[in-house]
């Protein structure tokens, strides 16, 4: 009976989601012809002022590698105030975990729009919308590699009369560093691929360039972009990888 409801559950959580979004097959088929014709005049690719490109690229990267720094500076203290066996101030740990979802639950794109308006245009705003969303990202995955180290080593640090900031300083962040830079790493990632569409807000990247293109419904351009897109992602993923197997 119980596995029944929540069967019945599941189907109407997906009848309600139809109804919402009102999938239309006959208008997908109508729209495929477009889509053809779209991408077949998006060949060759154009790569023409391919040096403005690549700046736009180097944009992308520089806002994706110094959000995530960024973000891991407001990470730290976050994760050791939202860590049960080392929080400083343990009335804090659900404020704390409250703030994680927060930034979490913002997409980096609306921080974005909004640091827009707060400074102006450029990949400036996309580093400080990258760098809040990515906190909350960071910060749970630290606390949660904190909770789930062996509890002895601080136990007997705190038994010996140590804080648990010394204990979380001397014990924890080190006995747990592959897992945290193994995070860092993954997150960095992601944003490498979230950044190429901050543009579309104003804030630099190659999303930027990307708006135009669809704009003026230059579809070798897209591709082009498309292309550079990939090759990034691709490269992140191999370092990272690489990065992650060597931390392991």
């Amino acid at each position: 009976m119980r596995r029944a409801a929540w069967l019945l559950v599941l189907a109407a959580l997906y009848a309600a989601c139809i109804a919402v979004v009102q999938p239309d097959l006959p208008r997908l088929w109508a729209g495929l012809p477009r889509l053809a014709h779209w991408l077949a005049g998006a060949f060759p690719p154009d790569f023409s002022g391919l040096p403005d490109l690549l700046r736009r690229a180097a944009e992308t990267v520089a806002i994706a590698t110094l959000g995530t720094s960024l973000a891991a500076l407001l990470a730290l203290p976050l994760a050791l105030m939202a860590a049960r066996p080392v929080a400083p101030i343990p009335a804090l740990y659900h404020p704390a975990r409250a703030l994680l979802d927060a930034l979490r639950g913002i997409d980096g794109f609306v921080f974005a729009l909004i640091f827009v308006a707060a400074v102006g245009l450029g990949p400036f705003a996309g580093m400080l919308g990258v760098a809040l969303h990515s906190a909350g990202s960071i910060a749970k995955l630290w606390s949660e590699a904190l909770e789930t180290a062996d509890p002895a080593p601080v136990e007997a640090a705190l038994s010996a009369g140590g804080s648990r900031a010394q204990a979380a300083a001397v014990i924890l962040l080190p006995e747990t560093l592959p897992q945290t830079l193994s995070a860092l790493l993954y997150v960095w990632e992601f944003n490498i691929r979230a950044s190429t569409v901050l543009g579309l807000v104003g804030a630099g990247g190659l999303g930027q360039e990307l708006k135009n293109a669809v704009d003026l419904l230059d579809f070798a351009r897209v591709l082009a972009i498309l292309i550079i897109v990939i090759a990034l992602v691709l490269a992140a993923d191999r370092l990272s990888a690489t990065l992650r197997r060597r931390l392991a």
